[in-house]
């Protein structure tokens, strides 16, 4: 009987194909072994120290993210999963501090690498001369876990088990951990929250963007209510004196017309200076005199006009103290983005940053994302429905888009999106505050509307850079100059002092010398008349 073949060789005498499948099965399930095999840790960051857990390898529990779930609320289910390896405390509460702000940073520190290397990255068997397969280390934050991955060259995981594991680790972490009592665990806890957090709010003092967000809100917000209050006023104030609507439009100038003239009519003569002050106008003045005299509204009683006096009244308060913060804001944006300021606007650069969170924030953005920021829920509707994305965001409130021609408005917000970038980086890493290179990249976009408009080639922008840095440098040589100029008159000064000051020392010398010996030959005459005089006495 012909033998079966199997790969062009013959099968020897009762071996089938069959058998030679079974007997390749161990081999494929001692592959799947191996892989199952490796290793597979979780790194626990607590404000205790750092720990280590090694997941066991099992089928039904941990295998699916339903099952770490039902697993973290039992504490014998969930430690068949997992089990402590190592653990390294921190030294120190500055120690402390310090890991967990590189941790927060997505930064691997010195103790965390040392700590690694030592619980994971162990040589081969020694007998067998083989290097062992890399473990893999489950890591919750995904930026910390590629700096683990670049440096240590070992495979990292972050998904939602991970997340659950971390979970169940943090709240079965005393018993694991023996001598980490639950009480001793959230005092360390809380330690480390206020020094973390007072290295925060330390870390911002010096930074008053957190001051420009609150301000730019809070004009946003008053602006809205003015115009609401505003409204009501213009309303309420104009079923007895209507003809005033159509003479003032503006709410504040409304506002203050209605407190001073409150019934129209003891409107006289007497108050026309009043009204001229307000409206800056003489003939409007005698209009709103006119127009009181012929005035068609119904009567308001006392009370009634008294109320809407006073909310006439803190309406004209409340748009008073918005000019005071505005002014506020100009300041606060002058000290903490001059640039930016310079280039786009206080307001529109108030709003960028709040939008961002931060002006550091905003310098690592993108001009991309600068450029359409503020508009992301156009965005996503456009991802949503494959339209056309939006062209620009919080910058069309500059002035640069409404001037530019409907088919350029989207290059021209392409391009100021890009300066707004570079100045908002300007701010944020120069160490002196100057807004030269705002008002220059505000001539570069001039210069590019100029170009969609006429042609005229604009500058290079590493042109007029350069030039930005030629007219500073010039300004810290003179600045140096004029300081050692002063140093120079000031040590002249001084010195002209000590001179003056040794002049009178000698002249007090030499005049006390002589008053000595002045002193001296008034003594020696009075003895010597004191001799003459016994002398005689005696003679006597």
């Amino acid at each position: 009987a012909a033998l079966p073949v199997l790969h062009g060789r013959p099968l020897p005498p009762g071996r089938s194909k069959r058998h030679q499948k079974q007997t390749s099965r161990p081999q494929e399930s001692d592959r799947h072994s191996e892989v199952a095999s490796m290793p597979t840790y979780l790194l626990f960051e607590s404000a205790s120290g750092y720990g280590l857990f090694e997941k066991m390898a099992s089928e039904d529990i941990g295998s699916s993210l339903d099952e770490v779930r039902k697993s973290v609320a039992d504490l014998s289910r969930f430690s068949k999963i997992m089990k402590l390896k190592a653990f390294m405390p921190f030294k120190s509460a500055e120690n402390a501090l310090q890991n967990i702000n590189a941790l927060t940073e997505g930064e691997m520190t010195e103790l965390l690498q040392n700590f690694l290397e030592q619980s994971l990255l162990k040589g081969g068997d020694k007998k067998t001369k083989k290097k062992k397969k890399g473990p893999k280390l489950m890591v919750v934050d995904k930026k910390l876990g590629n700096c683990i991955k670049e440096v240590l060259k070992i495979e990292v995981v972050s998904n939602e088990k991970v997340e659950e594991l971390m979970r169940g680790i943090r709240e079965h972490l005393h018993h694991f951990i023996k001598q980490l009592r639950p009480e001793d665990i959230h005092q360390t806890q809380l330690a480390l929250s206020h020094s973390y957090s007072r290295c925060k709010v330390k870390f911002n003092v010096h930074r008053v963007d957190n001051m420009v967000i609150q301000s730019i809100a809070l004009l946003d917000q008053i602006d809205k209510d003015l115009n609401t209050f505003a409204m009501r006023v213009r309303e309420w104030y104009g079923y007895h004196f209507p003809e005033l609507v159509k003479i003032s439009g503006d709410n504040y100038i409304f506002a203050k017309l209605a407190t001073l003239i409150q019934h129209k009519e003891t409107l006289n003569e007497e108050k026309l200076p009043q009204m001229e002050e307000i409206l800056m106008d003489a003939g409007k003045a005698k209009e709103v005199l006119e127009a009181a005299r012929k005035s068609m509204g119904q009567e308001i009683s006392v009370v009634d006009m008294l109320n809407i006096s006073r909310f006439a009244e803190r309406v004209v308060k409340l748009s008073e103290y918005r000019k005071s913060l505005h002014d506020y804001l100009i300041k606060k944006m002058n000290d903490c983005a001059p640039n930016l300021s310079a280039l786009i606007g206080e307001q529109v650069g108030a709003r960028l940053i709040s939008k961002a969170g931060s002006l550091t924030n905003l310098a690592k953005y993108p001009a991309s994302t600068v450029q359409i920021l503020g508009a992301e829920k156009a965005l996503f509707r456009a991802m949503k429905t494959k339209g056309n994305t939006p062209k620009y965001g919080l910058i069309f409130h500059s002035t640069f888009i409404g001037r530019a021609q409907p088919k350029n408005k989207g290059r021209i917000s392409r391009y100021l999106a890009n300066k707004c970038s570079i100045a908002s980086r300007v701010d944020c890493f120069s160490e002196e505050l100057t807004n030269k290179y705002g008002e220059k990249l505000r001539d570069q976009v001039e210069e590019r509307l100029e170009f969609y408009r006429t042609g005229a080639t604009p500058r290079k922008n590493l042109d007029v850079m350069a030039e930005v840095a030629k007219d500073l440098e010039k300004e810290r040589t003179e600045k140096k100059d004029m300081e050692t100029d002063e140093d120079a008159t000031r040590k002249k000064k001084k010195k002209k002092r000590k001179r003056d000051g040794e002049n009178g020392d000698e002249t007090e010398k030499v005049a006390k010398k002589t008053k000595k010996k002045k002193d001296k030959k008034d003594k020696k005459a009075k003895k010597d008349k004191k001799d003459k005089k016994k002398k005689k006495k005696k003679a006597e």
